[in-house]
This record gives structure tokens, C-alpha cells and sequence, in this order.
């Protein structure tokens, strides 16, 4: 799994970061920043994190 982030696009909901605390942080303009590509454990959060963002900024790429 590969993790690609639109900045651009983020509209600073924070769902990302709730539902991945270990992969996703946010800046101080509020904008989701990755903080580690997902490990095997933390893969099913991250694919929450990527449905539920409403910008589409988080793209989350298998395999």
C-alpha cells in the first residue's frame, strides 16, 4: 500500500487523523500531512481515512 496526498485539495476535516492517528497528522493551517507510510496493522485505518475524506485528498493505492 502506497499513500499519495493532495495538499491542495484538503479542506482540514480531520478525518484522517481520527480514524489514523499513526499515519496522518495535520499542519497548523490544518492541512493532513502523512506522517509514515501504513504498516500491515494500520492498513485497514487507512483505507477509512481515505474513504472518508471529503476532499478526496488522501488517494490510497493498492499493492
Amino acid at each position: 500500500m502506497r499513500i499519495t496526498i493532495d495538499p491542495d485539495r484538503c479542506v482540514g476535516a480531520g478525518q484522517c487523523v481520527l480514524s489514523a492517528p499513526q499515519v496522518f497528522d495535520q499542519d497548523e493551517d490544518g492541512i493532513v500531512t502523512l506522517l509514515a507510510e501504513p504498516g500491515t496493522d494500520e492498513e485497514p485505518r487507512a483505507r477509512i481515512a481515505g474513504a472518508l475524506c471529503p476532499s478526496r485528498a488522501i488517494t490510497v493505492h493498492e499493492g
